[in-house]
């Protein structure tokens, strides 16, 4: 498993690359000496799918680890209703559909058809405002596809060394951007 990606980390990875290095750095502290409220809140709210909580229903898969042995991703999904087909990966406040939601939505369609599950829908809700927004499948959307499959290529070749951050935003918005070399700020 050595050679398999974390489906988070493709979220990660679209961010900033070096945010993987310093999560990793950072894994075994507490999470409160450099998570911000924002990172807290999120992991507080997503709490009954971690702990398969949030459904008692048999047909509702949650927290399930998948892989894909295609992309060599591996991962949990959040929600999936067997019954109709439909993913659902869940964030605290959505108020911009990312690439890299996308891609760990794809990772996840990925690891549940290897496992042999009809993947009809894909969605992400926002937990906050209680809204859903509804994501194509990979086949159905065949730029994002293969700006998916560049990311698995990318991030499989990213060198930490010769990498420099040219979003000034991105280093904003970073919990790392402290102790980050690489910074803009």
């Amino acid at each position: 498993m050595d050679d398999f990606i974390l489906i988070s980390q493709l979220n990660d990875f679209v961010f900033c690359p070096a945010s993987i290095y310093f999560h990793e750095l950072y894994g075994s502290q507490a999470t409160i000496t450099y998570q911000c409220s924002d990172q807290i809140n999120g992991s507080a709210a997503h709490q009954p799918i971690d702990q398969n909580r949030y459904s008692t229903r048999k047909n509702v898969l949650q927290s399930v680890y998948v892989e894909s042995t295609r992309y060599k991703v591996v991962g949990r999904i959040d929600v999936f209703d067997i019954d109709s087909g439909t993913l659902t990966e869940r964030k605290k406040k959505i108020k911009v559909i990312y690439d890299g939601y996308v891609f760990q939505m794809y990772a996840q369609y990925y690891g549940l058809t290897e496992l042999g599950y009809t993947v009809k829908k894909m969605q992400l809700h926002s937990m906050d405002d209680n809204k859903t927004y509804p994501v194509a499948l990979p086949e159905h959307n065949q730029p994002m596809q293969l700006k998916f499959e560049n990311l698995i290529k990318r991030f499989r070749t990213f060198q930490l060394d010769s990498f420099y951050q040219t979003n000034k935003e991105k280093c904003r918005h970073c919990i790392y951007e402290p102790a980050c070399d690489r910074s803009l700020l």
